[in-house]
């Protein structure tokens, strides 16, 4: 965990690599965003680094899923341009994407701007889920028993946010919400699971603006589609009125799907959410008019 901080100790290790792979001469600056070491290699390319010893099916998940959505998304994503297993490490080499981070242009972005974002970001997540299984993805994305995911997330919901230091009036509601949320079968598709304004790129386009980027891949995963819209409230639309309503109609949902019960069946997926932190999200977004879960649900994922 820790030499992946130490800069002292990767940086003459990444200078070494980029020797082997012909990128010597190029100007290296890591990102100081993200779990995992990622450099920015000149205006080209992106290196990305994974410890073998630490969550190895990262790396296997991004390379899998990087190269089956390649040309196949309306947002660019990153093409791989090399991949290699090397000391305890692996390693993606892959073009760098234009423009700034929608975290920081998102203040300076007109309403209307913001709109079609969202419009186009639902698009993507359409085509994303429509890309076809294979014995590659399946193998790297998992899980492979999607109910027995669900069942086991449940079961460990109430733990898991008293560990994460959740407050004793909202985990005391937990079981009861859950138990009168019905979460429909669905046939699992590919999924990004952390779609966020800090996974995507945008630049000026005359006086709009227009996607330029969607990447860091390495938590995708298969399962049901509406999962997938737990992080697009949280960390997209953030409880902005209109945002997350323009992107599901532009995904494909219609207008008498859009209600009560999607709002809160997308606050369950987020409470059962693998990376869920409830009460971080709560320092984070605006705070409901009442300290409920059904009324964070109409709060945070208003429809």
């Amino acid at each position: 965990m820790a030499v992946r901080r130490d800069e002292s100790r990767l940086g003459p290790a990444v200078s070494a690599l980029l020797e082997h792979l012909g990128l010597g001469g190029e100007r290296v600056e890591r990102f100081a965003d993200g779990s995992l070491p990622v450099y920015a290699v000149g205006d080209r390319h992106v290196l990305k680094l994974y410890p073998e010893v630490y969550l190895p099916e990262e790396y296997d998940t991004e390379l899998t899923v990087l190269r089956a959505v390649e040309g196949r998304l309306p947002i660019p994503t990153p093409r791989v341009m090399g991949a290699e297993h090397l000391e305890g490490w692996s390693y993606i080499l892959m073009t760098r994407l234009r423009g700034e981070s929608l975290a920081g242009a998102w203040p300076h972005i007109p309403r209307d701007d913001r709109m079609e974002l969202a419009a186009i970001v639902g698009e993507t997540l359409a085509a994303l889920h429509s890309v076809s299984s294979s014995p590659a993805v399946d193998a790297a994305v998992g899980p492979p028993d999607w109910d027995g995911f669900l069942r086991t997330r449940r079961q460990e919901c109430v733990a898991h946010h008293r560990a994460d230091g959740l407050d004793e009036v909202w985990l005391a509601q937990i079981p009861g919400f859950l138990d009168s949320v019905e979460l429909p079968p669905s046939a699992p598709v590919l999924l990004h699971t952390e779609v966020m304004r800090e996974h995507l790129r945008v630049e000026r386009d005359g006086d709009g603006w227009r996607p330029a980027g969607l990447f860091d891949f390495e938590p995708a995963m298969r399962g049901a589609r509406e999962y997938e819209f737990a992080s697009v409230g949280l960390f997209f639309s953030c409880a902005e009125t209109g945002i997350l309503r323009r992107l599901l109609l532009a995904y494909g949902y219609r207008e008498c799907d859009l209600g009560e019960e999607l709002s809160r069946r997308l606050l369950a997926y987020a409470l059962l959410h693998r990376y869920s932190s409830l009460a971080w999200y709560l320092t984070r977004l605006p705070a409901p008019p009442r300290p409920t879960l059904d009324c964070l649900a109409a709060h945070w994922w208003a429809l």
